[in-house]
């Protein structure tokens, strides 16, 4: 029973009926007796880690309520309410927490850090901010398919100091998407106060900045979060907009469990129980005749009742178990590739065109898929590669960015959770920096974390020998081969860039597309016009030889082929056009043909593909070998931008040395 005699917070009820008020308070019960006893079962070491939301159920109650269950939302770690008010089991909740097979990771992630499309429920990363991205894309897909749906995210007060934060509100200020940004300003990130947080007064101020609608509520008034909701969400659904709405609230208990809350004076902790947004909601209802004593002591009977055979259920459950053909083969999502051999004419084309046109294809092939780029729509991109998609597809469809790569990877993953395709243009491989996080840890972890693919292709115009300096002439692959989840798909030349970018397209996975910009328009040959695709994972013979084997990619392959012929050397250049996966056959057998092995990269040497390759091939065919597996890379300095000193980062005079050095031996 409540301990409060008269509620400390003014509840209006509106005209909402008793069976509503009932019932939003059996929904704000039910995760507070499920956190009281977690907070047993961690003392009792029978889970590792709980992050507590008690004292500020009432926005993740209220929110849920309030939105139809078809909607996204993008809790975080505090949001049981979430939850537990979207009817998920409660044995499934238990098995999560305990790392076993009915939970929804299968034991790969903890906590609230899972997603489920049975319940509409997209949980977050450690990462704070991603989520918010996420959410965006959402809202982008009920506005194309006119879904009449809006999405909702949370963050905490912390989290807005991220970039993504800014990103996410601008990109979704820009364009006019139906999402319901949620900040629980619950006083503290971990330790720092708010004061060490932010100067404005109300967080909600900054929606000012963004040209939206903001407000700030009472975050423990579950009736004041469920008419707001209820009424944004209904405005939403018809005239799509963003709204950022601060909800005040406060973290009873520590920043997880660990932490304690010594760092909290004692009179504010005071304060805010006499604001628990249960107790008071439950005072209110008696007060009003509403709810009776009997009834609290039946719902918690009846609580307390699924909590146990909830816990029993998941005890019962064996430890995770798996193997490692299992623990690999769910890093992607299963794709068998129907490749569509080249037929009809064929018409002489350059690099970039290839990849016009197999862009301009895809477009037509699959009408769930969204371009997005800076400056893609009618300017048709720096390499005018999307030049006319406009007129043809509609803006809808070909989207201008604002400059914030993080966002909109995270709007393309939110695409792919409902249902949609996107490819994400960056403008130069260099800036992928900006989108780092998203790329590495949310789209090539998502599937093997909770079975949900990332249907996305990410363009990265990359490369040297164009003169631009450290920020437009990087060679990054590197960075993504060591990412499981990720493909890394690299072509060459024209055809292959053709038939490499549409089976990426239809790959459910995330793809990382890389172009040279020094091939663009220096490069030519004949190109089927018809659509057709390029196995992923397959490399090709670009030379046959005999006496060592090149293995390269990019314009590696180009260089690899004029050194063999100023040399005058009998050699195999294989072409490896996936980098992840690599094709170890490919490798084997044209190592396993020559009996010796030179690996040419334009990245960087160190920490390149050159080394897992050499290293590749000294373990496993070793026996093959008539002399040491060579490297040769570019400098490991950034690359310059003069062009005698970029000469000098460019590997093409040390290869032709390196290929001698092999030979002679």
């Amino acid at each position: 029973m409540s301990t409060l005699t008269k509620s400390n917070i003014k509840y209006k009820k509106g005209r909402l009926s008793k069976a509503v008020l009932l019932k939003l308070y059996e929904q704000l019960l039910k995760p507070r007796m499920i956190e009281e006893k977690m907070l047993i079962l961690l003392r009792q070491g029978k889970i590792s880690k709980w992050f507590s939301g008690i004292g500020q159920e009432a926005i993740s109650v209220g929110t849920t309520a309030a939105l139809k269950n078809s909607e996204l939302l993008f809790p975080m770690h505090r949001n049981l309410g979430v939850f537990t008010t979207r009817g998920i089991p409660l044995h499934r909740l238990f098995c999560q927490w305990q790392g076993k097979a009915s939970g929804f990771t299968k034991g790969r992630d903890r906590s609230f850090h899972f997603g489920t499309m049975e319940y509409n429920t997209v949980g977050m990363i450690s990462h704070l901010g991603p989520q918010l991205s996420l959410a965006s894309g959402a809202a982008l897909a009920n506005k194309l398919n006119e879904a009449k749906e809006i999405a909702v995210a949370f963050t905490g007060e912390g989290g807005t100091s991220e970039g993504e934060f800014h990103e996410a509100l601008n990109t979704a200020a820009v364009w006019q998407l139906p999402v319901i940004f949620i900040i629980e300003n619950n006083g503290y990130g971990l330790s720092t106060p708010t004061s060490e947080q932010y100067r404005c007064e109300n967080l909600a101020d900054r929606g000012l900045g963004y040209g939206m609608r903001s407000m700030t509520i009472d975050g423990n008034n579950i009736l004041e979060v469920y008419q707001t909701i209820s009424k944004l969400a209904d405005e939403l659904r018809e005239n799509p907009e963003p709204i950022l709405l601060e909800c005040q609230t406060f973290r009873m208990r520590g920043h997880e469990e660990a932490s304690g809350t010594k760092y909290v004076p004692k009179e504010l902790m005071e304060e805010w129980a006499e604001k628990d947004p249960l107790s008071n909601y439950e005072a209110f209802l008696l007060e009003h005749k509403i709810l009776s004593p009997e009834k609290i002591e039946s719902l918690r009977a009846s609580y307390k009742a699924e909590i146990e055979d909830g816990l029993k259920q998941a005890a019962a459950e064996d430890a995770i178990a798996s193997t490692l053909e299992s623990e690999v083969a769910d890093v992607y999502a299963p794709s068998e590739q129907a490749v569509v051999s080249p037929d009809g004419p064929s018409t002489e084309k350059r690099l970039v065109d290839a990849v016009s046109d197999g862009l301009r294809q895809a477009m037509e092939r699959h009408d769930n898929l969204v371009l997005m780029g800076q400056d893609i729509a009618d300017y048709g991109g720096v390499f005018k590669i999307t030049d006319g998609f406009v007129e043809a597809f509609g803006k809808d469809r070909v989207r201008n960015t604002p400059l914030c790569e993080s966002a909109i990877i995270g709007i393309g993953i939110g695409l792919g959770l409902k249902g949609y395709k996107s490819m994400v243009e960056m403008q130069f491989a260099d800036f992928v920096t900006c989108g780092f996080n998203q790329i590495v840890n949310n789209a090539a972890k998502l599937h093997y974390r909770w079975g949900q693919n990332v249907d996305m292709v990410i363009r990265m115009p990359t490369g040297g020998g164009v003169g631009a300096g450290p920020f437009h002439s990087q060679s990054n692959e590197a960075w993504f081969t060591h990412t499981p989840g990720l493909k890394i798909v690299y072509p060459s030349n024209p055809v292959d860039a053709k038939g490499l970018l549409l089976a990426s397209i239809a790959d459910p996975n995330p793809v990382m597309f890389f172009e040279h910009k020094a091939l663009y328009r220096s490069l030519s040959a004949a190109v089927p016009d018809a659509y057709y695709t390029t196995e992923i994972g397959k490399a090709a013979l670009a030379r046959t030889g005999e006496q060592l084997s090149i293995i390269t990619y990019g314009m590696g392959v180009h260089w690899a082929l004029k050194a063999v012929e100023e040399l005058d050397i009998d050699a195999d250049v294989l072409d490896l056009r996936t980098l992840l996966p690599l094709d170890y056959d490919a490798i084997a057998n044209t190592v396993k043909k020559t009996g010796k092995a030179i690996i040419l990269h334009e990245d960087s040497l160190y920490g390149g593909l050159g080394g897992e390759l050499s290293a590749y091939i000294s373990e496993h065919l070793f026996e093959h070998l008539d002399g040491p597996v060579m490297r040769c890379g570019g400098l490991d300095t950034p690359i310059p931008f003069a062009q005698n000193l970029e000469k000098i980062y460019l590997p093409i005079d040390r290869f032709k040395t390196k290929i001698k050095a092999l030979l002679s031996y």
